[in-house]
């Protein structure tokens, strides 16, 4: 059977199959033979997933056991703090410097962010390089905000500290290559990406975010955690409206 979701990868990013053998280092009939359904052997799928920056277990859903792609995903947990506030506050730094490609938060608020106004500067050193820097705060006027407020016992504060961090970002939101838009979604995490480095922070029901755990992960091929975080964070942006 055919792998159309391969075939897909090379269209969609304007890849030929000689290009993605170069890349790999193997024949262009080596490729034109994945392409027709042989799966590659695992050092190869990995070099073609990396080039075409997909998922590896996407490509070939049935090449890596249960158990694999299971101890795989193991493997992408680097850290899990208890809280929020035990994170190293140069955590963050190193997090949002490390980025060659991509930066993206996906919160309510994040206050605690929008208050380090040295993170500001490093944000926007990294747009001026060329990173593509996202931003996803909560839509104060939502009713799921409302609704977090009112379970983390604060109420209407929430919807005003979304109000206070739009302005702390105002000279950010400024920046060319800085994105921000507002969702309207229930967030079950809050998300903070390096590229293919995550920090996440799961909601706990009764419990501000900063009194709940936060998972340090990074992308490992074969695994799926860290892609389907990114995946949520795309889906989430995708039905997101600018910040005016």
């Amino acid at each position: 059977m055919a792998n159309d979701r391969l075939r897909t990868a090379l269209l969609q990013r304007g890849v030929t199959p000689a290009e993605l053998a170069d890349a790999a280092g193997v024949d262009p009939k080596t490729v034109e033979r994945w392409i027709s359904g042989r799966i590659p052997y695992r050092r190869h799928r990995y070099l073609v997933a990396t080039h075409l920056q997909a998922d590896e277990t996407y490509l070939w859903p049935d090449a890596l056991a249960p158990s694999e792609v299971a101890d795989a995903s193991e493997s992408e947990i680097l850290t899990v703090y208890p809280h929020r506030w035990a994170v190293p506050r140069d955590a963050w730094g190193h997090l949002f410097g490390s980025a060659q490609k991509e930066i993206g938060v996906l919160v309510y608020s994040g206050l605690f962010l929008a208050e380090d106004t040295g993170l500001h500067a490093l944000l926007a050193r990294k747009a001026a390089e060329g990173v593509s820097v996202r931003f996803l705060l909560g839509d104060p006027d939502s009713s799921h905000v409302d609704t977090r407020g009112q379970d983390e016992g604060i109420d209407a504060a929430m919807a005003a500290k979304i109000r206070n961090v739009i302005v702390l970002y105002r000279l950010l939101r400024e920046t060319e290559g800085v994105q921000f838009r507002l969702h309207s979604t229930v967030l079950y995490n809050s998300i903070y990406r390096a590229d293919d480095e995550l920090l996440v922070n799961p909601h706990v029901y009764g419990a501000a975010a900063s009194q709940a755990p936060v998972m340090h992960l990074r992308r490992v091929a074969g695994g799926g955690m860290v892609r389907t975080y990114l995946d949520s964070f795309e889906r989430v942006w995708s039905r997101a409206r600018p910040l005016d």
